[in-house]
């Protein structure tokens, strides 16, 4: 492999993957260079554009270090812009992921990954956008070419070389709820981000993409590693325009695995509940049994927990139906009232509470 001086303290190698905002090849840390010994590891990747058309790329790396300290999250370890035949090309410095794509071990895995690594990677992914959704921003294409496979700790000591954790990759999408929320008082137009096989009802419809769009995307990805298939079944002459039209139709939801343990069944449902208001949180599925570690409850006593909580959430402290018992449950025509985002706040934080009694119990 042959390495070529580019920067100041790291050398560029072959290309491993291109995409829309920039290219992505290996670097390598110069072994002269005391500086950067400490900050640079020996092996990396870096993702690089033409100065005139890094703007993207600039506002990753942007994204990247207000969210940095998250072990869920690539790593990135700066920016640096270089001269190389007479151009300006702006760098970012990313962990390299020896393991790949979460999108090339599905395909690799012959018709779907053990359940077991299902919901490992799920809950990595669940901590990583917990980080993200807490700092203000949603990530807005998550899908398994964005999620990438870094070997965990013990196995680069040598214990287990197929022990790798998922990390969220590419912010080229992401955006900040803030910013967002100025533009729509100002009356900007909204544009619509991310992967169609991908993206929720409401992102369809309204172009609507806060926390909420995340989790269902997030659900089409547990079911692609369960089955080896995407989460809508799409005939190979269907058009992104009719695929649309049945994300947001209101009449199907993504099938479910029948191969799929009964918690992650559950998990799916609180996944795929078309009003996005009560859609489970980033925060409240790390508690579902199909991803947790908590060694307190037996999963049918956690399942139990948690649906009685979301429950009472969905009728505002009334006895009404389970919103997850079907798809015509997560609508309001059944006699839902809407509950204001600032009473679901209030029950998220209560609901830690609820459980750490029932720990103590």
């Amino acid at each position: 492999m042959e390495f070529q001086s580019h920067g100041g303290m790291w050398m560029r190698g072959e290309t491993i993957g291109k995409g829309s905002f920039g290219t992505v090849s290996l670097a390598k840390a110069k072994h002269k260079s005391k500086k950067r010994r400490g900050l640079f590891p020996l092996l990396m990747a870096v993702k690089w554009a033409e100065v005139s058309r890094s703007g993207t790329l600039q506002k990753e790396r942007e994204i990247l270090s207000r969210l940095q300290g998250c072990p869920h999250i690539l790593h990135c370890y700066g920016d640096e812009i270089t001269t190389g035949n007479g151009e300006l090309t702006y760098n970012v410095l990313l962990e390299y992921a020896s393991g790949g794509t979460l999108s090339s071990r599905i395909k690799d895995s012959s018709g779907g990954l053990p359940e077991a690594n299902v919901r490992r990677y799920t809950r990595s992914i669940l901590q990583g956008l917990h980080h993200i959704h807490r700092h203000g921003y949603v990530h807005c294409d998550i899908k398994p070419q964005n999620i990438l496979l870094v070997p965990s700790s013990s196995s680069s000591l040598g214990t287990n070389h197929k022990d790798y954790v998922a990390k969220i990759a590419d912010f080229g999408s992401a955006k900040n709820t803030v910013q967002e929320q100025r533009k729509r008082k100002g009356f900007h137009s909204l544009s619509l981000r991310g992967t169609p096989l991908y993206m929720s009802p409401e992102s369809v419809a309204g172009k609507e993409q806060d926390a909420p769009s995340d989790i269902w995307a997030l659900g089409c990805v547990v079911v692609e590693m369960i089955s080896g298939k995407p989460a809508w079944n799409c005939e190979p002459d269907m058009d992104v325009d009719e695929l649309l039209a049945r994300i947001v139709s209101g009449k199907e939801l993504p099938e479910t695995p029948s191969e799929l343990s009964k918690e992650g069944k559950d998990f799916l449902k609180r996944c795929f509940v078309r009003t996005s208001m009560f859609r489970w949180t980033a925060d409240m599925l790390l508690h579902h049994p199909f991803v947790s570690e908590d060694p307190e409850f037996p999963n049918d006593s956690k399942v139990q927990l948690v649906g009685s909580f979301v429950e009472e959430l969905a009728s505002g402290g009334r006895k009404r139906k389970r919103i997850s018992d079907s798809d015509q449950s997560s609508s309001l025509s059944d006699g839902f009232e809407p509950v204001s985002k600032a009473l679901i706040t209030t029950r998220q934080q209560d609901c830690c509470s609820i459980r750490k009694f029932a720990a103590a119990s």
